[in-house]
């Protein structure tokens, strides 16, 4: 791979020549053994099959492969297995936008076929994105590769379900959801994403039966036709003398009465709000608290259905304007006022989304959110950084019930079946067709529900669905998990109430909550918008250890990294300096080959240096400020090893020359989580061809 007399004639290191090379000899070596008593298991987050590689993913996986390295010099068999998850929407929706250029839809093909498409574009893509995880160095265990797809884990996920509803958790129900009208499914909460735009807010005059007008504000007039009541909180003393009084829905006419409720936002609009159970979760809340009719006008489509009368068909749009020119015309409006409004749409598509009702499975929260609240609260998980705590337990606190199901085809399957004579009222659950007759039309027409899993409901199970044999089975619970702030709840929360409830332990110790990349100027990146940046083109310009260094450079534990390219710069300098220094030790070697001196004073201060430095730098390693543990290595390295004890072996010497070798492996142990492929390839030339993360830290 490299010898010492390469070493010698070549004055610049070229990191293009060896880093493949080396990660090839790497790879035998990051297999995870079975039978250890001392294991560190790391969890990675799984990347969506549709996903290719960006500097989020860069952060938290470079982070994780330098304590991964760390942890495995310090006599640990580590286990990190790779893995992709199969993302339900995202993924459907790549193949459907390939059909479209085909003039086909997914309808066309019929779900069959379609399965067979998605399957052949996640065979030919869906692992371009483990194989750029390789570019950055990553000592993950690569005979070990998981999909959320694989068989066993799709059982797992089925399992969960079925124990789930025994455990009378899972329901079924028709209820308002965030509904995508392009990807055409539900989706949780916390997959709704919110962008401003320039709105308005209607004030709209609903006359009330004895006399007189209430005037209500909505930025959705359109809804208005499935009102079913007006409310006021009954702390709003200049509301409150219309309660019991009946309001008249313009256009509809439909009597509307006016309820009070403390879930009324008084400071909103007039503080008296139009109740559309079907089109808003709080209107929803309300109406179950005064038992009020659901009324839907508003289609998965987005257009407007039978219910809204004369402006049935019509898309939401357009049937607010019309209604809007209805309601002026017959003198409802009392204002029209421009408001910067927050959206919702769809985080996979960006379409706007639609509350609407649908039949969907849910899974009750409340129990489940406690058993994530304990393992925090009692130390048995921890989140660091600890301001991470508070955004944890809030949203474990005002929890809802999650909305499991996604009307999509690519997926895990739900084990429910239906009733094609009785639909919604008679489902059995099971992994088989049932064999029983229905309860209601005693015949046996079973239909396997076309509805498949929330993609996090499976990513949830992530750490013990994975483990598919019995050897791997004992690689529970995990050490180590880190992710990035946006899918604490998403992801972490729902792994830590899922093996909780399921394992009866956690599902692992330590919770790192690693920082956002942001641009120089401290925007989000994004590709679409032109700001994100390529971690493949900075290791094609860089190679990927100046990339690794100019990363952790930047790493704060506490606070968002704002990237700049020149700490890369300023990595690539390191890494010639680190270069020239063992080029200098091996003609220092081949001078001193005599050389039996006891050690120096020069040599006592460099070996108390290097003792010090061990001690900040794994310090700081372990309590995850990697930023200021390579800073120390920096310094150490270039000021007391180069700058001072080398020059201090030019010319007349009286050092150690068993001292200058303990320095120089010591250091290349020193700087190998960090940099890696630099350090491996030193080691090799100079000491054994063997990986260095084998080596013995102390």
């Amino acid at each position: 791979m490299i010898t010492r007399e390469y070493l010698k004639e070549h004055v610049r290191y070229n990191p293009f020549e060896f880093e493949e090379k080396i990660y090839n000899f790497w790879i035998p070596y990051f297999k995870a053994k079975t039978k250890s008593k001392k294991n560190f298991i790391i969890l990675i987050a799984p990347p969506n099959v549709t996903g290719s590689l960006h500097m989020g993913h860069t952060l938290e996986n470079i982070i994780l492969d330098v304590v991964s390295r760390y942890k495995r010099m310090q006599g640990f068999n580590v286990v990190w297995l790779p893995g992709t998850d199969h993302a339900g929407i995202a993924t459907q929706n790549v193949v459907e936008k390939e059909l479209k250029k085909e003039g086909l839809t997914r309808f066309d093909l019929g779900k069959e076929k379609f399965i067979q498409r998605v399957w052949e574009w996640t065979k030919k893509y869906g692992g371009i994105i483990l194989e750029q995880f390789k570019k950055l160095g990553l000592s993950l265990d690569w005979s070990r590769k998981k999909f959320t797809l694989d068989k066993k884990y799709v059982e797992w996920v089925q399992k969960a379900f079925i124990i789930y509803y025994k455990k009378g958790l899972i329901y079924r129900d028709l209820r308002p959801v965030n509904f995508c009208p392009r990807c055409q499914t539900s989706l949780s909460d916390l997959e709704v994403e919110y962008k401003e735009i320039q709105g308005k807010f209607y004030y709209i005059k609903y006359p009330l039966k004895d006399g007189g007008f209430v005037t209500i504000a909505t930025t959705r007039p359109e809804t208005m036709l499935g009102d079913t009541a007006l409310a006021v909180n009954p702390k709003d003393e200049k509301n409150l003398n219309l309660v019991g009084k009946v309001a008249i829905l313009p256009i509809v006419l439909r009597e509307l009465p006016i309820v009070s409720d403390l879930k009324v936002d008084p400071s909103f609009g007039t503080g008296v709000l139009k109740i559309t159970p079907a089109h808003s979760f709080v209107d929803y809340e309300i109406a179950l608290n005064h038992k009020l009719p659901m009324v839907s006008v508003i289609s998965f489509d987005a257009r407007m259905n039978e219910n809204a009368g004369d402006f049935s068909g019509l898309d939401f749009l357009s049937a607010r304007e019309k209604i809007v020119e209805r309601l002026q015309k017959e003198g409802f409006i009392e204002k029209i006022e421009e408001k910067i409004i927050s959206l919702p749409v769809c985080s996979r598509c960006g379409t706007e989304l639609q509350v609407v009702p649908s039949y969907e499975w849910f899974l009750k929260m409340k129990s489940l959110a406690k058993l994530a609240l304990e393992a925090v609260k009692g130390g048995e998980v921890e989140i660091y950084p600890h301001k991470f705590k508070k955004p944890y337990f809030d949203w474990l606190n005002n929890i809802k019930d999650w909305c499991i199901s996604r009307k999509i085809w690519w997926g895990q399957q739900i084990p429910a079946w239906r009733c094609l004579n009785c639909g919604e009222k008679s489902w059995q659950i099971s992994l088989k067709k049932p064999k029983n007759k229905c309860k209601f039309c005693k015949q046996k027409k079973w239909e396997l529900t076309h509805e498949v899993f929330d993609t996090w409901f499976s990513s949830a199970l992530w750490p013990f669905a994975i483990l598919y044999t019995k050897e791997e089975k004992k690689w529970y619970p995990a050490n180590l998990v880190s992710s990035a702030r946006d899918i604490l709840h998403l992801w972490i929360t729902r792994m830590i109430f899922s093996g909780k409830f399921f394992m009866k332990k956690k599902p692992f110790d330590f919770v790192f909550i690693h920082p956002t990349v942001l641009t120089k100027e401290g925007k989000r990146m994004s590709k679409s918008l032109g700001t994100g940046i390529d971690p493949l083109d900075l290791i094609q310009k860089y190679g990927t250890d100046a990339v690794r260094f100019g990363v952790l450079w930047q790493l704060s534990a506490h606070q968002d990294l704002r990237f700049d390219e020149t700490p890369l710069e300023q990595g690539s300098k390191f890494l010639n300096k680190i270069w020239n220094a063992y080029r200098f030790y091996i003609l220092t070697k081949e001078k001193q080959k005599h050389n039996k001196n006891k050690p120096s004073k020069e040599d006592q201060r460099i070996l108390k240096e290097l003792k010090k430095t061990k001690k900040i730098v794994f310090s700081k390693i372990e309590k995850f400020e990697l930023g200021l543990a390579l800073k120390e290595i920096y310094r150490f390295f270039w000021q007391e090893v180069c700058d001072k004890y080398l020059e201090s072996w030019k010319g007349e010497t009286k050092n150690s020359l068993k001292v200058l070798e303990t320095v120089m492996l010591e250091s290349l142990k020193l700087m190998h989580p960090f940099l890696p492929y630099l350090t491996q390839l030193l080691y090799i030339a100079l000491f054994k061809k063997a990986p260095l993360f084998k080596e013995k830290i102390s």
